[in-house]
């Protein structure tokens, strides 16, 4: 029953798209990938990584705007919910997610690409950026976790249960305590939900990556009200790390509330790093640029 509602809300969530949106599988050794693509054929690529039972989806809100110019890939993650199928052996290391990413971009046909994360997906992108920086040009950070600190001791308490003993009723309740006030899209909080619910998932959390080590252009957006860490803290360490990179804190928005709020600041914070000549400064950040 889990699996049939989730694969429902699922289809309900996929409609939000836009409406050229083409659904993708792509061939890796780990199995067929889901891609949900969306922008002018010939634009420049950008590729998605959700957060950890967000799916590909979840960028729904910001599809639209960010295909007016791009031609994006949203990413239903191995060893997540979604479309993304696994055959063989779960994936148990970063280098076996590494080596999966590299096989998607070569099925995608994409050499280079923008890259942009959310929660785990941040962490899973730089990973990738740290393992392949000859094939990412940009690299957008939302919310990131595992990169620049660990989680808050409250944040881990708080999931628990529903690490241990998944069900619908507790990730809603894990939801609304995170991102009280800030009304993230029913249609997705249903998914998120049901998703932690789907027999099989296995994400891989591995030794956190050495951020300093990036070179290319990066941008760092951090929810002022996460509770999955202090983003004060964590903005004050990537600001360290990145001397040369951008952090910005996303006023009102929660950890699991983004990509979903705010959509057009969000947007907007996008577009332009992804469009700004390198080492340009724009005034009124909340750090250096890049």
């Amino acid at each position: 029953m889990p699996v049939r509602s989730f694969d429902r809300v699922y289809e309900e969530l996929r409609a939000r798209w836009p409406e050229y949106t083409e659904e993708r599988d792509v061939a890796t050794p780990h199995g067929r990938t889901r891609v949900h693509v969306y922008g002018p054929a010939d634009g420049a690529p950008l590729v998605l990584l959700p957060g950890g039972s967000a799916t590909g989806l979840v960028w729904f809100a910001n599809a639209p705007a960010l295909g007016e110019r791009y031609r994006v890939h949203a990413v239903d993650l191995l060893g997540d919910a979604g479309r993304t199928e696994r055959h063989g052996a779960a994936p148990r290391t970063a280098d076996d997610l590494t080596a999966w990413l590299d096989a998607l971009l070569d099925g995608l046909g994409l050499a280079r690409t923008r890259l942009c994360g959310h929660s785990y997906g941040a962490c899973l992108a730089v990973r990738y950026a740290l393992h392949a920086p000859q094939r990412v040009d940009r690299l957008a950070l939302v919310d990131p976790t595992q990169v620049f600190a660990g989680f808050r001791p409250g944040y881990l308490l708080r999931a628990l249960p529903t690490l241990i003993r998944p069900t619908e009723a507790r990730a809603r309740a894990f939801l609304a305590w995170e991102t009280a006030g800030s009304r993230p899209d029913e249609t997705w909080q249903r998914l998120y939900a049901l998703a932690t619910t789907v027999p099989g998932r296995k994400l891989v959390v591995g030794s956190r990556p050495r951020a300093a080590g990036l070179g290319m252009p990066v941008l760092v957006l951090l929810a002022e009200h996460s509770r999955a860490h202090h983003a004060r803290k964590v903005a004050e360490r990537a600001r360290r790390a990145l001397p040369h990179g951008e952090v910005v804190l996303l006023p009102d928005a929660t950890h699991h509330s983004l990509p979903l709020t705010a959509p057009h600041q969000l947007n907007d914070r996008l577009t332009d790093f992804l469009e700004r000549p390198f080492g340009v400064t724009v005034a009124g950040t909340d750090g250096p640029t890049g």
